[in-house]
């Protein structure tokens, strides 16, 4: 069996139907996956249809990741639609921005519940059954700001960082139990999320200038990186936050 082979696996992908969710949804697909779409709308008629040209399964779901009080619905209707899930990929996440002075808590407690709290109880309860069968892999989406401040996003850095650090708290006690648990932190990727950034120009060039690769980065350079995390390439690898930027970091 290739190193990169997950024909036949089932992955569930939140916020698969649009940006990133999109493209590693397809990515999955594109590798023979079986994928469910999670989404707060339930609307991923185009991204299903395409999976399924590619001949593989495809269902769509819709939940709300602001409320997790009916987390075991969700569970019970994947495991209805969909079988077991074999990859788990935390990738929803809302923005909200404002100075700090001005900053609301109902943006801070609506960025929490979708950024952090859904995804720490996704990883929970789709990770019991995993380590029921010794076997699984999440992959949860961290940020440039799991490692930076930024502007104007104090609740979005709070939540990236918080989803870095449980991602190898969860890593520490799951690895010695067939299950990896791993985040890929993105950098500036042109998505409707930094549409406020890109239509900035001063802030866009001051961000593109600082990108040795002189791009932002597009969907599918972040599905590379969460495809590889989910196959047996990367079954010796736990708790890692890999960074896709174009090498910002390194700056």
């Amino acid at each position: 069996m290739s190193m990169f082979d997950i024909k036949g696996k089932t992955a569930l992908i939140t916020g698969g139907n649009r940006g990133l969710g999109k493209a590693i949804s397809l990515a999955f697909a594109d590798a023979g996956a079986n994928i469910v779409v999670v989404s707060q709308s339930g609307r991923a008629e185009e991204v299903v249809e395409a999976a399924m040209k590619k001949g593989v399964r495809a269902v769509s779901i819709q939940y709300d990741l602001s409320d997790t009080s009916h987390m075991k619905e969700l569970v019970d209707k994947v495991n209805k639609e969909a079988g077991h899930i074999d990859i788990l990929v935390n990738n929803a996440g809302v923005q909200r921005r404002a100075p700090s002075v001005e900053f609301s808590e109902e943006d801070w407690d609506l960025v929490q519940a979708v950024n952090t709290k859904s995804v720490f109880f996704l990883c929970q309860a789709f990770g019991k059954a995993m380590l029921e069968r010794k076997q699984g892999k999440i992959i949860n989406l961290a940020s440039l700001l799991s490692f930076q401040g930024g502007f104007t996003v104090p609740a979005y850095a709070a939540s990236k960082g918080a989803v870095a650090q449980f991602t190898k708290s969860l890593a520490n006690e799951w690895a010695s139990q067939g299950v990896n648990v791993n985040a890929v932190a993105p950098g500036y990727i042109a998505t409707d999320m930094n549409e406020a950034l890109i239509n900035d120009q001063t802030r866009s060039r001051q961000i593109l200038e600082r990108i040795p690769a002189g791009r932002w980065g597009q969907p599918e350079d972040i599905a590379g990186a969460v495809l590889y995390l989910a196959t047996p390439a990367a079954n010796y690898v736990h708790g890692e936050v890999i960074v896709v930027d174009g090498g910002w970091m390194g700056r």
